[in-house]
């Protein structure tokens, strides 16, 4: 049995662990949440390294993209520095191939209709392929990036204007601590909303859970949810606040949607390769092979 363990800086009260079958090969999936003690998940890092088969970088990010440009952040690279036998992968590169299909997938297994609808993206850097194809199927797309990473009250519209934004504020933002624009620890499990105005006049919500979790208002009545890392009572917090459809962009593990990271971890196990070594079209022929596909849930 293979073994991948996300290292996450968020909360310990989403921890969780389940096996699951990729491919013909059995996994043992873990997360371990470190409330946003960077030094506990660096000591985590130095144990599981050459004790499991990968790890994931949860509650931060390694990588963002923005058009044809990566982003490297240098807190998470340090962390990830930790490791030095065991691959470690923070789930970008599975935003940025399995999250482009999952729009084309749902218009043509679930006969979804994106066209014209307006869709918020809470955070398109760290969502880009997403982001392109909610704008390739014809949304109305508003990118929260300003707004719920910086709080300030500007929208972007255009994934050009996407691309100009993170050209300037990408070098600058990715030598910051993630902390102070990403919710980690406790701040995962408080809700303040915010901006309520963009969520209530959109049909679609899509992105980052923690940022949907913390600034979503009450009233999410007949939303359509596209996210990940949801737990069982997420769900039911979503279907109190009236979301009619959640749909995850990894498939259920244990009763749950695990991050992206995970994924990428258990792909990257299955190919035998370091992280850096794979393509994106090999992320894409691993998907196709091991049959991965969003989960589609009825909430209301």
């Amino acid at each position: 049995m293979k073994q991948v363990v996300s290292i996450s800086l968020g909360s310990s009260k989403r921890n969780g662990i389940t096996s699951a079958e990729f491919g013909g090969q059995e996994f043992l999936i873990k997360r371990i949440g470190t409330d946003g003690d960077k030094q506990v998940a660096a000591r985590l890092i130095r144990e599981m390294d050459g004790q499991v088969d990968a790890i994931g970088l949860g509650g931060t990010d390694l990588y963002i993209y923005a058009g044809s440009k990566r982003y490297t952040f240098r807190e998470s690279a340090a962390l990830a520095a930790n490791a030095k036998k065991t691959p470690v992968v923070d789930g970008s590169a599975i935003k940025n191939t399995l999250e482009r299909r999952v729009i084309p997938h749902l218009e043509a297994k679930h006969g979804m209709d994106f066209k014209d609808k307006q869709a918020l993206v809470v955070c398109a850097v760290d969502r880009f392929g997403l982001a392109e194809a909610l704008v390739g199927a014809g949304s109305r797309t508003v990118f929260g990036d300003l707004m719920f990473g910086l709080g300030l009250p500007i929208p972007i519209n255009t994934l050009k204007g996407l691309a100009r934004l993170a050209s300037i504020v990408a070098p600058v933002v990715t030598q910051l601590p993630v902390s102070l624009f990403y919710p980690t620890g406790d701040k995962q499990t408080q809700m303040t909303p915010r901006f309520e105005t963009y969520f209530r006049d959109a049909a679609i919500i899509a992105g980052d859970f923690h940022f949907i979790r913390r600034y979503m208002p009450d009233n999410m009545r007949d939303k359509l949810v596209i996210t990940n890392t949801v737990t069982k009572d997420d769900e039911v917090l979503l279907k109190q606040r009236g979301v009619s459809t959640l749909v995850t962009t990894t498939p259920e593990m244990g009763g749950r949607s695990f991050g992206t990271n995970i994924l990428e971890g258990v792909l990257t196990a299955l190919s035998g390769k370091r992280p850096e070594q794979l393509t994106a079209e090999e992320y894409v022929c691993l998907i196709e092979q091991t049959g991965i596909e969003p989960r589609v849930k009825k909430l209301t």
